[in-house]
């Protein structure tokens, strides 16, 4: 009941070029993948050690974790600029945002 394999249909060990560009982009997404998963775990670490994050992680996480060890600040901010109202907070914006950009650029 067993036929030979024909030659047509023997399969060749060694990928086509096409195929290899997708294993190549197939192991390429893999690393980024176990890198985000390492980075993702680090910060986690960090979180749960109470360590402040460091400078090279992006700002949403570090607002993020700023929220989380200190939402009674949160809180007062929040409510000072409910109390301030949208008009005052534009015009402190506009003169606040200059100076901040200026000093992160250094």
């Amino acid at each position: 009941m067993n036929l030979p394999a024909s030659p047509s249909g023997a399969r060749d060990p060694r990928p086509s070029v096409t195929q290899q560009r997708v294993l190549d982009r197939i192991a390429a997404q893999r690393e980024r993948l176990s890198a985000r998963r390492a980075q993702r775990l680090v910060v986690q670490a960090q979180a749960d050690n109470g360590q402040a994050p460091g400078a090279d992680l992006p700002l949403v996480q570090r607002l993020v974790w700023f929220t989380r060890e200190h939402p009674v600040v949160v809180a007062a901010v929040a409510g000072a600029a409910l109390m301030a109202g949208p008009r005052r907070l534009v015009r402190w914006a506009g003169v606040a945002l200059p100076l901040i950009l200026k000093l992160r650029g250094r």
